[in-house]
């Protein structure tokens, strides 16, 4: 298949559990194609940890699941080294992170010394223990879903763990229409079940490489700094965006303008992307919270004063 139809069909299988959630859907396939993580948060029994099984069994690679408790230690999902008393040596055992795609179920009910034991898996691909650096299977990917930070029992997510994610979807509750097709849809039962892959990690990692072969405008880079830029500028931030972030947007323009069958970026990728990928790598000013100011307002402001090229 051809990228587009790569991409779309992954989409479209993920739409046969997932029901009016077809743009959580895309974000999820575009974030995977540009080598991200993703962060999905909303409310309990909204479908987080759904997307993240049905987006696994749409590609057909190992999937692990690592339900974040307060009692987990960074040595369950590293792995140990282990004394073996017949070769009198220590050997390395795999930990849950030695997968294909792993789900971070509720990572924020985990305590920060946990969480931090991601850092470097999310960023360099593999795990350090004893000194010994174990790479991850490619392709890799985490995806992470957290409760809302108002909730009992969480542990907010710190700046730099944050920005290692890509995007950070929300779900928001389905329509009414769409309930009353998920209770009908689930009643006998799930339909993941009976999911299968449409693709191959093979695939997956030649999509990945295609991804980064799509042009990017001298202008459209340009574009991308000068939105990055303007949020450490902006008087409501206490904590702008980090040039991650700028290489983060372009990365995910050009997995859209994959997404759409194009071999080019063009603005419209760009600000499409500007809330998912910006808006959870930045930290708002006390006074700015007060006045109910939020991320997305500040974007959503930021993009009407900058101009866009042609």
């Amino acid at each position: 298949m051809e990228n587009k139809s790569i991409m779309q069909s992954i989409t479209a299988n993920i739409e046969k559990v997932m029901v009016g959630q077809s743009g959580a859907a895309k974000l999820m396939v575009i974030c995977m194609a540009a080598g991200g993580h993703v962060l999905i948060e909303d409310v309990p029994g909204i479908g987080k940890t759904t997307l993240a099984h049905a987006l696994a069994r749409s590609i057909g690679v190992s999937f692990n699941r690592i339900q974040f408790t307060p009692d987990i230690l960074p040595s369950d999902i590293t792995g140990f080294s282990m004394y073996n008393p017949k070769t009198c040596e220590f050997e390395y055992r795999q930990g849950s992170i030695m997968s294909n795609i792993v789900l971070a179920d509720e990572i924020n009910r985990t305590s920060p010394k946990t969480q931090a034991s991601m850092l470097e898996v999310m960023e360099e691909r593999h795990v350090t223990v004893d000194g010994v650096s174990y790479d991850v299977p490619d392709p890799f990917m985490v995806i992470a879903t957290q409760n809302p930070v108002e909730y009992m029992g969480t542990y907010p997510l710190p700046e730099a763990q944050l920005d290692r994610f890509l995007m950070k979807i929300t779900m928001g509750y389905p329509s009414k229409d769409h309930e009353i097709d998920i209770l009908f849809r689930f009643q006998k039962e799930s339909p993941m079940r009976k999911l299968q892959p449409v693709v191959d990690g093979k695939e997956i990692s030649q999509l990945r490489s295609q991804v980064k072969n799509v042009h990017v405008e001298r202008a459209i880079g340009d574009y991308i700094v000068e939105i990055v830029q303007s949020t450490r500028r902006e008087e409501n931030v206490l904590l702008g965006c980090s040039p991650r972030a700028s290489i983060y947007l372009m990365r995910a323009s050009q997995a859209l303008a994959l997404y759409m069958g194009r071999d080019y970026v063009i603005p419209d990728d760009v600000k499409s992307l500007v809330i998912p990928v910006l808006a959870h790598r930045m930290v708002l000013r006390q006074e700015a919270r007060i006045r109910k100011i939020t991320c997305e307002n500040v974007l959503t402001d930021l993009l009407m004063n900058i101009k866009v090229p042609t």
